[in-house]
Formats: structure tokens, sequence, C-alpha cells
């Protein structure tokens, strides 16, 4: 008998969330079936999406939602061997069973000095994100400027240095000096703190005085309405997020985007990742290849303790992570 751990979400977030809002349960494992296989987790993820999804998708007493790295421990279906790695969706906790059919090994490529919780990262959803979001949504092309906020984070960091490998310019903006100055070591063009600058509008035109082709939003709220009229003629926007916004107890007024959109022809588009998983193997492949290269670099926030999951979370809902946030079991 193996007894797991997890975290529920004991009442729905009010505002920002708080520890208090959740609750750590054990739960007793029956045995394995045939088919089935039990999985320890080894590293979680923590991400925004968390916080609006809980909302449309759980009910308070629901174990929190969410993808782990996890060792297979023992396995009575033909598919999967003991000790081999996959990526679950079976939400924060230590141990769980599975028929196989929600899991996802890992590339038989990964190479043994590289972290398996980038599969949680930059070689797994979030990497992913920036992988479509730019090809397909953005539809970047070589010589143009590209915007992205958030740029320190799971997705903005790995946005960029596509497109820099897409041989674009790329502005990023982040919240703090340390993560600036880490946007200037992976490659991005020009960087600013958003939080220092006197005016966001000043900033966005001095980092390019021209305009900007493309903009990976994912922000919304005042940013995005400022950057907006900074964009060129038949420029892109990619709505990946709204972090600006997950945590409003009263809605933002505005921004109204029509005229922008009308003069310059813009196009906006919102996208899931999910859109492309019949094309997922293709995008980690390139991602992996990627960073094995040391062309795309990755920075990972680890928190240590399956205890800290609420703490994690809300430390990266305010920011406190450079890169990936995960949590190491």
């Amino acid at each position: 008998m193996v007894t797991a751990k997890a975290w529920v979400l004991k009442k729905h977030f009010e505002g920002f969330p708080k520890t208090s809002d959740f609750d750590l349960k054990k739960i007793e494992l029956p045995n394995i079936k045939d088919g089935e296989l039990l999985l320890e987790s080894v590293f979680l993820s923590v991400d925004p999406y968390m916080r609006p999804y809980s909302r449309r998708d759980m009910k308070e007493g629901d174990i929190m939602i969410g993808t782990q790295v996890a060792r297979i421990v023992e396995s009575k279906n033909p598919a999967f061997t003991v000790g081999a790695f996959v990526v679950g969706r079976s939400g924060w906790r230590t141990h769980f069973i599975s028929d196989g059919k929600d899991l996802q090994l890992l590339p038989s490529n990964w190479p043994e000095s590289l972290p398996k919780s980038l599969a949680l990262g930059t070689v797994g959803m979030p990497g992913l994100t920036a992988y479509f979001g730019l090809l397909e949504v953005c539809k970047m092309k070589p010589g143009e400027t590209v915007l992205v906020n958030a740029a320190a984070g799971a997705v903005g960091s790995v946005v960029g240095q596509l497109a820099k490998i897409g041989g674009c310019k790329v502005v990023g903006c982040a919240g703090s000096d340390d993560k600036v100055a880490y946007l200037k070591e992976i490659g991005f063009d020009e960087a600013f703190n958003y939080k220092t600058v006197k005016s966001l509008d000043e900033a966005l035109r001095k980092a390019s005085p021209d305009g900007y082709d493309c903009f990976f939003d994912n922000v919304g709220g005042e940013f995005a309405s400022i950057a907006i009229n900074q964009m060129k003629k038949y420029g892109r926007i990619a709505v990946c997020g709204a972090i600006s916004q997950y945590n409003d107890s009263v809605p933002q007024k505005g921004p109204y985007i029509q005229v922008p959109m009308i003069f310059k022809e813009l196009h906006m588009e919102g996208f899931i990742v999910s859109r492309w998983s019949n094309r997922r193997e293709e995008g980690l492949k390139a991602l992996l290849k990627w960073v094995v290269e040391g062309k795309v670099k990755y920075h990972e926030q680890v928190t240590e303790g399956f205890e800290n999951m609420p703490m994690a979370f809300i430390g990266m809902l305010k920011g406190e992570n450079l890169g990936k946030a995960v949590v190491k079991v």
C-alpha cells in the first residue's frame, strides 16, 4: 500500500491566492491492476494558467491541476518499464496510478546531463507555447522586430531566443533589474524593467523607434493597450496570457483596441498550445536540439519539497521566479 500526498483546492481563490486556500491530504492508493502503473512524482510544475483554469475547471475539494515529471515505480503495463520517466497530468500529488493513456515518455535521446525538469519547461508545454505561438500565430519572418513581455518567464524567455534563431530583433521587458540582465545574457537585443521606467510608451519607442512587427503578449492589461499603438502596419499579436488580470477581483476597464487595429490592419489571435498537439513531437525535437546545441539557454527556479507547492505557486504569480518555476519533491 502506498500513501500519496496531494494538495487540494480548499477554497476558490479570491484575488491573490493564499496558502490557506490549499489543504494537504493523504490518500491510500490501491494495488495496481493489469494494464496499470504506479508512478512517483519527481518534479511538479507551477504555471500561471492554473490560476484562471482552477476557477473554470475545478470544484472546491479537487486536487490542484498540473503536470509532473514522474518515475515509474511499478508496472503491469507492457508499454512502460519500471524506472522510466514520463510527463503526466495528474495534478499536485506525490504518487498516482495510471493506465498509461495520459502519459508521455521523455524523448529517448534525452541527454543524461540535462535536468528532467526541463520537460515541464523549455522542452515541454511552455517551450511548445513559444514555438507554435511564434511560428503559427505571429508568423515571424527574418528581419522583423518581436516584442515579448514577461520575458524572463518560462514562455517569454524561450520566445525571445527562438525569435533570435529566426533572425529577428527582439525586445523584452521584465519586472526586475536581475531579470533584465538575464535577458541581455540570453541574447535579447533590448530589454527594460517596466517597473522602473518613467513611461512604458517611451521605453517601447526607444527600444524600437520603427515599431513592432510581432507582439507576443503574456500580460494583457495596460501593457497591451500601450504596445498595440506601436505595432507596424499588418502587425501580428499572439495573445498567450493575461497574467496582469488573473488575480483581479474587479475586472480592469478597457483597453479599447479597435482604432489601432483598424488603422494598422493588425491581426490579433488568442491561442492555447493544445491546438498543435498533433505536432508535439516536431516541437519537442526542435527545442531539445537547440538546448543541446546551446542555442536556447534555460534557467529554473527550483523549490525543494512537496510541502512548499502553494508557496512556489504564489511566488510564481508574484513574479519571484527567473525562468521556469518547478518544485522538486
